[in-house]
């Protein structure tokens, strides 16, 4: 549950509703119409100093499944696709992933349909640890949006088709006014309706996962890892 959603349940505990009115004790955002419910959802969210995101994100046949927390210093959380988990760190453009030895050597593909495979010897020294990846490295732009509080949202609010309020329900003890884009088919954003209206859970159209939206505004501590925990490689990512 969000911060700013628990004040508000707690505040408004004994306040009671009413039958005849959806909207007694709520925000307001419930009376307004679908778009606009996504712009004020969308403000508050880009607007809050941080977020964790978790949940599953299906990409070009691949399924992630993600638990980020985000920031605008950067970003940390794991990763796991095609079986393997792996940690993302970013402090400002330094970007770190840890991961096991059996991420460094699993069979992979060069793009050319020939199958590449990391030196295990070379993988053993990387279990466990931070590894630094290059600016200049393709990896780099991939893994660091994972990280990118504002990258991630921006998706947030991508709903496809004509946008129309939906049905009310809850994320967890909060109540929420559902947005969808055609019909659901496009996606279904749920926005809290007690305190601000952050967005709590995202259906993306096409069965392309799940994300939910929590700890907003949750401080978290963010920092490089020691030097005893990292291996630098300089430009290069050894290949995966």
């Amino acid at each position: 549950m969000c911060v700013g959603a628990v004040a508000a349940v707690t505040s408004l505990a004994g306040c009671g509703g009413s039958a005849e009115d959806p909207d007694a004790g709520t925000n307001g955002v419930g009376k307004l119409s679908a778009p606009k419910i996504q712009s004020k959802s969308t403000k508050v969210a880009q607007a809050a100093s941080a977020v964790r995101l978790s949940g599953t994100v299906v990409s070009k046949g691949h399924t992630y499944s993600l638990d980020m927390r985000l920031k605008a210093e950067g970003g940390t959380g794991s990763v796991t696709s095609k079986g393997q988990t792996f940690q993302l760190l970013r402090v400002g453009e330094q970007l770190f992933l840890k991961a096991d030895s059996r991420f460094w050597t699993h069979d992979g593909d060069k793009g050319d349909g020939t199958p590449q495979k990391a030196d295990e010897a070379a993988a053993a020294k990387l279990d466990g640890k931070y590894v630094k990846v290059p600016e200049g490295d393709p990896a780099y732009e991939q893994l660091s949006g994972f990280t990118d509080k504002d990258v991630l949202l921006d998706g947030m609010f991508t709903l496809h088709g004509a946008l129309a309020k939906g049905d009310r329900g809850k994320t967890g003890a909060v109540r929420t006014i559902r947005i969808t884009g055609d019909e659901g088919a496009g996606g279904t954003l749920s926005v809290s309706l007690d305190g601000k209206p952050y967005p709590l859970r995202l259906d993306r159209g096409g069965h392309a996962g799940t994300l939910k939206l929590t700890d907003w505004n949750k401080d978290f501590p963010l920092q490089e890892p020691d030097k005893s925990e990292m291996v630098d490689y300089g430009k290069q990512l050894p290949t995966s």
